[in-house]
Parts: C-alpha cells; structure tokens; sequence
C-alpha cells in the first residue's frame, strides 16, 4: 500500500470539503473523531509547515490555572493522507510505565513497550493510522492520559 500524505500544498487550506476529498470513506469517521474531541476539551489548529511541507494539525488543551493564566499544551498531532488521517501522540519517557497501566489494547501496550524515545527529545510516539473508528477508545484515553502529564 503507497501511503501519501496530502495536503501539501501552502496556498491550500485544510477545509472540511479539502479534508473530505483527500479521506474519501473515512471522512466520516474524521468527522465523529472531531466531534468527540470537544467533549475532551481539545480544538484543532492547522498550520502549514515548512519542514515537513503539509499542513498539519495541533491539538491543543486549553485550560486556565487557579490564579487565572491561560495555559495551552499538544495533546496530539493530526495528518491527513490517503484514504486515512494519523494521529501522532507524544508520551515523555518518564510516563511510559504510567502508560503501560492504562486501560489499552494489548497490541497498543505492546507498542507503548517497543517504541524507541525520538533522539534527545525525551518522549516516545505513538502513531495511529485511522481507517475506522476501533481505535477511537484508545486514542481518547491517550489523549487524556497525555492531558495529565505537566
């Protein structure tokens, strides 16, 4: 399978039609995906990236601390390719024993043990290919697990 990331183009922006033409049958799943992030307190924000040359979107969690500042963190990336989105979330090393303990498919934990920490960044990802919404309760406890880790 020739996997391809879409939108790429600067000029172009990642509408609702843009994303659904690039997603075809897994546009609705996308859009329950969506949906589903506001009961989690997350919005989406795409941007163009020069470095990678697409266009890809934060997901950011917003909250406001006990003295009143605004304070924001990545909860998880978005990409849009073929047929199918990513969704790339970013655990720190030091919570990956925490991770491990979550509610998870075996398949999932199994991943969260193998994967290999990015360089000198201290975080490892986890990176999810979308088709369909099985992963859904997955993603959404990372998610949240993530939400937590300051």
């Amino acid at each position: 399978m020739n996997e391809q990331q879409l939108l790429r183009e600067p000029n172009i922006e990642p509408t609702s039609e843009a994303i659904a033409e690039a997603l075809g049958t897994t546009n609705s799943t996308y859009i329950k995906f969506i949906e589903k992030l506001k009961s989690h307190d997350i919005e989406v924000d795409w941007r163009y990236y020069k470095d990678g040359k697409a266009w890809l979107g934060k997901a950011l969690h917003k909250w406001t601390t006990i003295r009143g500042t605004q304070k924001e963190m990545t909860a998880f990336w978005l990409s849009i390719w073929d047929g199918f989105f990513k969704v790339s979330i970013y655990i720190p090393e030091k919570a990956r024993a925490d991770a491990l303990k979550l509610s998870l498919d075996d398949e999932v934990k199994e991943v969260i043990g193998n994967s290999k920490q990015m360089g000198k960044l201290k975080f490892f990802p986890l990176v999810f290919d979308v088709h369909s919404d099985k992963v859904f309760d997955d993603i959404y406890t990372l998610i949240d697990f993530r939400k937590t880790i300051k």
